[in-house]
């Protein structure tokens, strides 16, 4: 946790701004989105919110937990990084089928696709170790 914590403060805090500046329209239109006017495409965006939210609760919640030598955060890091890489290759799959590879939208999702892989292994680990000391 001692790593996975530095990811988890800036991909959750990132969501949560991310979701900030959408809310707020601070994004110039030029940055956005190929058709981001298309209200289709706002919703999908849009829908991508509660899970977004969701990975950051759970992975904050995490760090708290572990910083009180709570067991319980290795379930909670776990959630995280499962949704996080789901999200990620969530949005890689649409921008695929649209045949849209705007490297500044690719980059991030990739990103949130792999980066979870680095930890599953560890955290798997500690929940056995957890399981097998009760």
């Amino acid at each position: 946790m001692r790593t996975l914590r530095y990811y988890f403060y800036v991909v959750d805090i990132g969501f949560i701004i991310y979701w900030l500046i959408t809310l707020l329209e601070i994004v110039p239109s030029e940055y956005l989105f190929k058709d981001y006017s298309n209200p289709i495409l706002l919703a999908w965006n849009w829908s991508f919110l509660p899970i977004d939210l969701l990975i950051s609760v759970t992975g904050l919640w995490s760090i708290w937990l572990w910083q009180r030598n709570n067991n319980t955060w290795a379930s909670l890091a776990l959630i995280s990084l499962v949704l996080t890489s789901c999200t990620g290759l969530q949005a890689l799959a649409f921008w695929t089928i649209r045949m849209d590879f705007d490297f500044w939208w690719w980059l991030p999702n990739v990103f949130l696709v792999g980066y979870p892989f680095f930890f599953f292994k560890n955290i798997c680990a500690v929940k056995i170790t957890y399981s097998m000391a009760e």
